[in-house]
């Protein structure tokens, strides 16, 4: 079993162990609206973000919004619910 990367989180850029959170769930994946629109590659695409973090974000929003609304580091950035979660997860310990 590989070990899990290490870095900053994309989001909160702690210096912890990362997991990939898909900016299109894969769960999104096999439906035509998104298989038309969006290139395997695109519906590959994601980001290193920490436990926590990838936590927050499938808690605060659904499949459906991160895929369709929340799909872009910097939508997900911009968002109030995860800028407050995001902000509330820096100031913890790692």
């Amino acid at each position: 079993m590989p070990r899990a990367k290490h870095g900053p989180c994309a989001l909160c850029r702690r210096c912890v162990p990362l997991t990939f959170h898909h900016l299109i769930p894969r769960k999104m994946h096999r439906r035509a609206h998104f298989r038309k629109r969006y290139s395997r590659q695109a519906l590959g695409a994601g980001i290193d973000v920490c436990q926590r973090c990838h936590t927050g974000l499938h808690r605060l929003h659904d499949e459906m919004m991160l895929a369709r609304q929340l799909n872009t580091l910097q939508a997900l950035q911009e968002d109030d619910a995860v800028a407050r979660h995001v902000d509330w997860v820096a100031r913890q310990k790692s």
